[in-house]
């Protein structure tokens, strides 16, 4: 299989890799891993599936070869023992990777009776979290409507939405939140990454980045987000990208939330 196929693939691999471990530096170190053990031929790319396929199943054998650390997976995990780190993985594949069942069941070497049950576990946990506030930064109403109508059902509450930078701040500031959904081309031409950054400097919160130009952010030459949702999005992806970055951040209860000055 040509290396150029796999090699286009990559961004959304890395996109894949840093939800699953939590942080970009995690996941770009495994992506990493799983290119040397193709390089060496630890990992073979199996032919009979396509790239994309065969570039995440061989992730998925360097990954579940990784010893268990200490880190934000341990404390993750301890968490939400219910929720097996599998099932995580085949929730991930199939809400925000958009792979078909059968396709999941190719990556993890599983029956697609494993992995229909192992989504249903997942979501099933990811129901039963704690609810959370969210903040919503969207210049697009109909999109702004469909999110809150999603996270609704989902059991949060949405604490407003902003559609430019200043209206993101004036919303902040009124603290008691626990994640932000932040747009990147805002209205008044702002930008939604500068929104977050300056919210970030007083508040310690998830946040999930939503584009229509995934591409672009996933360059690896840059800081870059690690959860990410590309436009248009399903609600499968909202739900599983949610629930993932809630899954590893760290109990906001441990510090008092600052407020923006």
């Amino acid at each position: 299989m040509p290396h150029q196929q796999l090699i286009k693939q990559l961004p959304f691999l890395r996109r894949f890799a840093r939800a699953l471990l939590g942080s970009q530096k995690a996941g770009d170190a495994m992506v990493q891993e799983t290119l040397k053990a193709i390089i060496d031929g630890k990992v073979p790319i199996r032919t009979e599936f396509s790239p994309r396929v065969a570039l995440y199943r061989a992730f998925h054998e360097v990954w579940s070869h990784q010893p268990a650390d200490g880190g934000a997976a341990m404390r993750a995990d301890q968490r939400l023992q219910q929720l097996g780190a599998t099932s995580r993985v085949a929730l991930l594949l199939t809400a925000m990777e958009g792979f078909s069942f059968a396709e999941a069941s190719s990556i993890l070497a599983t029956s697609l009776d494993d992995v229909e049950r192992m989504v249903v576990a997942a979501q099933a946990e990811i129901d039963a979290q704690l609810a959370t506030r969210v903040l919503i930064i969207e210049d697009e109403w109909v999109i702004a409507l469909d999110l809150k109508t999603l996270v609704t059902e989902l059991g949060h509450e949405v604490v407003g939405v902003a559609p430019t930078h200043s209206a993101a701040l004036d919303l902040a500031k009124q603290g008691d939140f626990g994640l932000v959904l932040a747009d990147i081309q805002l209205a008044d031409g702002s930008s939604g990454i500068d929104a977050v950054s300056d919210i970030l400097e007083s508040f310690n919160v998830p946040v999930i980045f939503i584009t229509a130009f995934p591409d672009r952010l996933l360059t690896g030459e840059r800081p870059e987000p690690t959860y990410l949702i590309t436009k248009p999005f399903l609600s499968e992806n909202v739900k599983a990208t949610i629930a993932q970055a809630l899954f590893f951040h760290e109990a906001r209860s441990e510090a008092p939330a600052a407020r923006i000055a």
